[in-house]
């Protein structure tokens, strides 16, 4: 990690860190010098994270939509590591279904989830933020917020909506030294994806024009460069982690081939 990624004396907030890209983020931040607070709902794996990641990790159980648990996390972290420096609004949940099959209640479990949630953690760390001097909000969309998908009803609006709500912070709290970014993950290789038949290496996803899946260390590299210095004037943007998957169609796909 180059000294312009340093986070030493920064702590940082990652929900959904038990596993997958937040666990990866959370032991970048780690190895950055970062204090960390993983939370989560799933406790075993979430203890077990923190516990790998040593004295600056703590755990915490976490609902995202609940304000009361994120009042308990933030004062855990100025508790235990005298402030809040960053955020990773990193958990959400992912569906599949066509829009006419979703349900109106599945709908609006997944926008609870993945949006509201990064509204209330956005909100619940400005006041520590303010007091740190500033900080760096990342929030976790999706290449399906940069562009339509089939099967992503509840899912897409939720990630448009988080791209959305990403420049009115940007907007807001520039003068606070506050930034908010948005980063935009294509197919990745987690444990999550692997369940549903993802699988990694080179040709095994040819509509990609890097003709593969992400990995959760190169997702997580861009998290720890919008939380660091290295992106200082760095607010309200869009960084697409997709291996070209937005920027267009395939060469082959152009050709007919």
């Amino acid at each position: 990690m180059s000294d312009a990624h340093d986070l030493t004396g920064k702590t940082v907030i990652i929900t959904g860190a038990a596993r997958g890209l937040g666990a990866e983020a959370a032991r970048q931040a780690v190895a950055a010098g970062a204090n960390v607070v993983l939370t989560d709902v799933l406790d075993k794996e979430g203890e077990a994270t923190a516990a790998e990641l040593g004295e600056r990790a703590r755990f915490a159980r976490h609902d995202v939509t609940s304000e009361a648990d994120w009042r308990r996390v933030v004062e855990l972290a100025v508790g235990e590591f005298g402030g809040v420096h960053g955020l990773v609004n990193n958990a959400g949940i992912s569906t599949g279904q066509f829009l006419e099959s979703e349900s109106v209640e599945h709908f609006r479990k997944v926008v609870d989830i993945n949006l509201t949630g990064v509204f209330i953690g956005m909100k619940s760390v400005i006041p520590a933020m303010k007091e740190a001097g500033g900080g760096s909000i990342v929030n976790i969309s999706s290449a399906a917020g940069l562009m339509g998908l089939a099967l992503t009803a509840g899912y897409g609006a939720s990630k448009w909506g988080v791209r959305g709500l990403t420049k009115t912070g940007a907007v807001e709290l520039g003068t606070a030294r506050i930034r908010v970014n948005s980063v935009h993950p294509g197919m990745t290789y987690t444990p999550m994806t692997a369940q549903v038949g993802i699988e990694k290496g080179e040709g095994k996803y040819p509509n990609t024009p890097m003709g593969r899946v992400g990995e959760p260390h190169e997702i997580a590299g861009a998290m720890i460069f919008l939380l660091s210095d290295a992106a200082s004037y760095v607010t309200g943007a869009e960084l697409a982690v997709d291996g070209g998957w937005t920027a267009g169609p395939t060469v082959k796909y152009v050709m007919g081939q």
